[in-house]
């Protein structure tokens, strides 16, 4: 089975299944194709799956432009008939992995997605886990499910292994075909083959460790090292705020120390499908173990009191000039959870405005990729364009999430106060009306 796998990659005969088109999934399907591997990418979304079919990408999804091509050569194409999974020799499980309302691991979709699989399993099939999920995933959810489900043996009959996904939305410099990857498989044999297919694809790296909990876990570090490092950063804004010391230039001059700093900025919180998301896995996989994470719980309880310290700091800002929140306009610039994508999810941002709602303020955005957001059964819609006049009509103008389309000159020159929670200004002049958080 090895060896066949092997031959296949080598070949570019095999054939590649993604379960998920998201943006994860998305892109690597279309790195796989890109590669000259034939490759169905899976969704339950009929609408997703038409558009794919048409070779058009959602805004989301960023840039796509070889989707169409790929389409029409018959390289990619997308279905929501999961039989057809019995006709792809690589599958990639690319699913969301979301925290349930109580703060807890929401696994619904990926065990819906491995009982799918599970149905259509064959002898000599390889099988990867690229969503984020809690050490042991791999291992003690889906090896049983799919041994159950298809009769068949993990190692002897089909391989499984975990090489969870590295997309950052919106970097410019890292995509999925030049970040490294790590790989993660039950057994050597379905760490080779998994690892050979990867580098078949990506130009990085691929780093082979030995089991998969080892792969579920270095994801969780990832991004748990960012969430705590930002978490320093929020509270060091906090402390900076209340001793009158410009944060952003405490970090810009820290980080000309050329070993042992990383540069980490505040801003209204952190928000996506990893940074929020991912240490939670983590602590809760610690707590089935009697292990506490008293930092990676004390940095998520940080990050998250920023929208309302950033909601306190407009008001204050308003009462500073005679005016209360109630009845105030403001402006936000930015829906987005960060800069130069479209998605939404977990945003900051949006709980900022929220707040100031909630207080009464006469609140507008504008964001040049969100034109809509949902907030608890209500739709929010945005300015279609920033304009002169809503700059100058606005009391306030409030920049929640740093996008480069955005015209700072126009909010510089036309506003009359504004609260900069991401330093999306820096180097405009003149700054007497511009107040950073």
């Amino acid at each position: 089975m090895k060896e066949k796998l092997l031959r296949m990659i080598r070949e570019g005969s095999l054939v590649c299944g993604v379960v998920g088109l998201g943006y994860v999934g998305l892109s690597l399907a279309l790195a796989l194709a890109r590669a000259g591997f034939r490759t169905i990418g899976f969704d339950v979304r009929p609408d997703r799956v038409k558009r794919l079919r048409e070779g058009k990408a959602d805004p989301e999804d960023g840039a796509c432009d070889a989707l169409e091509a790929l389409v029409a050569c018959q390289k990619l194409s997308a279905t929501g008939a999961f039989q057809q999974l019995s006709e792809v020799d690589f599958i990639a499980i690319c699913v969301p992995t979301p925290l349930d309302p109580y703060g807890q691991p929401d696994l619904q979709c990926l065990r819906e997605a491995a009982q799918a699989i599970a149905g259509q399993l064959r002898p000599g099939m390889a099988v990867v886990l690229e969503s984020t999920s809690y050490p042991g995933t791999t291992e003690e959810l889906l090896r049983p499910l799919f041994e159950q489900g298809s009769g068949l043996r993990c190692g002897e009959d089909f391989f499984l292994g975990c090489a969870p996904e590295r997309v950052d939305p919106g970097n410019r410099l890292f995509c999925t075909e030049n970040t490294p990857r790590v790989v993660g498989g039950i057994g050597s044999e379905a760490t080779t083959v998994i690892a050979a297919l990867y580098r078949a694809v990506i130009r990085g790296e691929v780093r082979e460790v030995s089991r998969p909990s080892v792969a579920e876990m270095e994801k969780l570090l990832e991004n748990s090292y960012r969430n705590v490092n930002i978490a320093l950063a929020n509270e060091m804004a906090l402390v900076c705020d209340t001793m009158g010391i410009d944060i952003w230039e405490v970090v810009d001059a820290a980080a000309t120390k050329p070993y042992g700093f990383v540069p980490f900025y505040p801003g209204p919180g952190v928000g996506g499908h990893c940074i929020p998301v991912d240490p939670a896995y983590l602590s809760w996989r610690a707590r089935g173990f009697g292990c506490r994470t008293p930092l990676l719980e004390t940095a998520a309880q940080i990050n998250d009191r920023m929208p309302e310290y950033c909601a306190a700091r407009a008001a204050r800002l308003l009462n500073a000039s005679g005016k209360p929140v109630a009845g105030s306009k403001i402006l936000a610039l930015g829906a987005a959870y960060k800069q130069e994508v479209a998605d939404c999810r977990e945003s900051p941002a949006i709980r900022v405005m929220e707040l100031l709602r909630a207080q009464g303020a006469s609140l507008t955005f504008y964001d040049p990729y969100v034109r809509q957001y949902a907030w608890q059964g209500k739709i929010r819609r945005g300015s279609g364009r920033l304009s002169a006049g809503a700059v100058a009509r606005a009391d306030l103008v409030l920049i929640l999430t740093a996008h480069r389309a955005v015209d700072y000159q126009l909010v510089q020159k036309r506003a009359r106060r504004i609260l900069d929670t991401k330093n999306a200004m820096k180097g405009i002049e003149p700054r007497d009306n511009i107040t950073l958080l």
